[in-house]
């Protein structure tokens, strides 16, 4: 009986997959680096969030101090090889993606999980919590990797253009706010579809949040262009999941998260296509600001930015 084994290339982070086959059979081979604290979490986060009810792949073998994993494979199709299906099929991979999303963010903040440092057995690792200083990180990742290194802004344009003052308000004003659990890069290729049913990876960032952030990860993933019908029906049908006391004020964050999450995508796009070399990432940059224009055009004070935005070449 013969033994295959393929790279898997997908995503950012640095780590590197093989789906190794035998005969029938399949699993995943994940080598990562010891430097980064957060790929050593995943396995511990993988087991907490399968007892929470979230579907994960199960890890069959982890040697951290190797920075080594053995997971089940969930295959090769992810939410978004689906993109140009018809809309009754895509809706029904999304509704079931966002019942998921809804689980992970109305139960798993109440069960005991604690931020610790890695290497405890008795605990589930988290990174650090969103609070004002990651907010205006994220602005400013967007403002040095994407204004500044991709469309060769000056630091005297970027200061007379961009709203910054407002910017740090907002941080403030979500830094305020109740945290759940949440993934933090829940796009559409985190997402892999076995059977019909969604399945979460690439979670090691878990921490606590507000679900807008991950829901607007989803519904405005500058990978997939959801016409705005569509992220309204899946809008509504999050909300129902997720069973919220307060929607209006779920409703009013959303935009101010969508934002937020835009500017990270938007600064990690222009650092790895330039810093790092891996251009395909460039590609999307187009996308994420015409999502970021229209969402901040529904946010009160930040004219000057969306102006500038308007003005960006289309690259």
């Amino acid at each position: 009986m013969s033994t295959t084994v393929e790279p898997i290339e997908k995503g950012g982070s640095g780590r590197k997959f093989w789906r190794i086959r035998n005969g029938g059979g399949s699993c995943i081979l994940v080598r990562y680096s010891l430097d980064r604290a957060d790929n050593a979490g995943y396995a511990d986060i993988a087991r907490f969030l399968t007892q929470v009810g979230v579907s994960v792949p199960e890890i069959f073998l982890h040697d951290a101090a190797e920075g080594v994993m053995v997971m089940e494979d969930v295959g090769s199709d992810d939410l978004f090889s689906f993109r140009t299906a018809p809309w009754p099929e895509r809706r029904r991979l999304y509704e079931l993606t966002l019942d998921q999303l809804a689980l992970l963010h109305t139960r798993a903040h109440l069960v005991h999980v604690l931020d610790v440092p890695y290497g405890r057995d008795d605990c589930t690792p988290l990174q650090p919590p969103f609070d004002a200083a990651l907010y205006e990180w994220e602005q400013d990742y967007f403002i040095e990797h994407c204004l500044a290194l991709h469309f060769k802004m000056s630091a005297d344009e970027i200061t007379a253009q961009v709203d910054r003052p407002r910017l740090r308000e907002i941080a403030a004003q979500l830094a305020a706010e109740p945290r759940c659990l949440i993934h933090r890069d829940f796009q559409s290729q985190n997402v892999m579809i076995r059977d019909g049913q969604p399945s979460f990876i690439d979670f090691q960032g878990l921490r606590r949040g507000l679900a807008q952030y991950d829901l607007a990860s989803l519904l405005l993933d500058p990978y997939v262009s959801l016409p705005a019908t569509e992220r309204d029906t899946l809008f509504e049908h999050y909300l129902t999941a997720a069973r919220l006391e307060d929607p209006e004020h779920f409703r009013a964050l959303y935009d101010l998260c969508a934002m937020q999450r835009l500017m990270q995508a938007l600064g990690a796009y222009g650092k790895l296509g330039h810093a790092d070399g891996r251009t395909h990432f460039l590609t999307h940059i187009p996308a994420a600001v015409a999502l970021l224009r229209e969402t901040m055009k529904r946010v009160p004070g930040l004219e000057q930015t969306v102006n500038l935005l308007t003005r960006l070449p289309a690259v």
